[in-house]
């Protein structure tokens, strides 16, 4: 049988073009330029293994969604640049300017910056002092208080959203939410921690602060949706969490993804840390983080 013979410049443009293909495919990802901004939640307050520096102030933690996503993006091979400029206590309004002796924490952002992480807004609307009422006195019907400055605080976040895409325009940008700290539910039996008594949080204000967490997570989503960044959660919904969450509120579970009162003993972080992710839940926010960096 006669053999066809292509010609020597077919053969090589051949060979090219499929080395051209493999040296594609083999291209290593581009590397990720993070940087975190925003609050306890964003820091890692309550997850322990704190930086040196931010012990009592910032509480900066190895074990925060943040440094454990950039962790796993690296272990996939990804060479990953990361600064977390994060602190607890932080408002918006905090991150344009110098907080806690730290600089601004929009100082961080630059224009190679390619990834940047946000936790931020309930300090805004006084989540915080929400919860601390919970815990001392009555707030099942305190809610309101809260609801009522989502609109005002939505409108804030949507233009550091775009203080944040004009100092790293090359940035993709993930707002990551909060989460339900408690169960709006019967305590379960395994549940030991002192801030699962009734005398603490009754059914009325475990439900109440149900209502609340889930209109601060449907705000930051709708934030996010139309600032063109992406938003992840632990609710799938803002309203039924993810199967990574489901289960591990505060009082529902053996093992909670939050802090209670434990956080209250001595050489623990104290009262900042408490209703905070700890090293568990932290570690199950990174890994839908992560999923987002890939």
């Amino acid at each position: 049988m006669r053999k066809h013979i292509l010609p020597i410049a077919v053969v090589a443009a051949t060979f090219i073009v499929c080395g051209l293909a493999v040296a594609a495919s083999a291209a290593p990802a581009k590397p990720v330029n993070m940087v975190v901004l925003g609050d306890s939640t964003a820091s890692g307050t309550g997850a322990g293994n704190y930086h040196r520096g931010t012990h009592g102030t910032c509480w900066r933690s190895s074990n925060s969604y943040s440094e454990v996503a950039a962790a796993t993006l690296r272990s996939a091979g990804r060479a990953v640049e990361y600064r977390s400029a994060a602190c607890s206590g932080a408002s918006i309004d905090d991150l344009r300017k110098p907080f806690k002796g730290e600089p601004a924490q929009l100082d961080a952002l630059k224009p190679d910056t390619n990834a940047v992480l946000l936790t931020l807004g309930a300090n805004d609307v006084g989540y915080v002092e929400f919860g601390g009422l919970c815990m001392q006195g009555d707030c099942s019907k305190a809610g309101k208080t809260v609801t009522d400055q989502l609109p005002a605080m939505s409108k804030k976040l949507l233009g550091l959203l775009g203080e944040i895409k004009a100092k790293s325009p090359k940035a993709k940008v993930v707002v990551v939410g909060y989460g339900r700290q408690l169960t709006n539910g019967a305590n379960a039996l395994t549940a030991i921690d002192p801030i699962c008594a009734p005398t603490v949080f009754s059914a009325e204000e475990r439900a109440e602060g149900s209502k609340v967490v889930s209109a601060l997570d449907l705000t930051l989503r709708t934030t996010a949706k139309a600032a063109g960044a992406v938003f992840v959660s632990p609710y799938v919904d803002s309203v039924k969490l993810g199967k990574e969450f489901a289960g591990h509120s505060q009082c529902e579970a053996g093992a909670p993804y939050y802090r209670g009162f434990d956080a209250l003993a001595p050489g623990q972080e104290g009262q900042e840390a408490v209703l905070h992710l700890n090293k568990a839940g932290q570690g199950a926010l990174a890994g839908l983080v992560a999923a987002q960096l890939r």
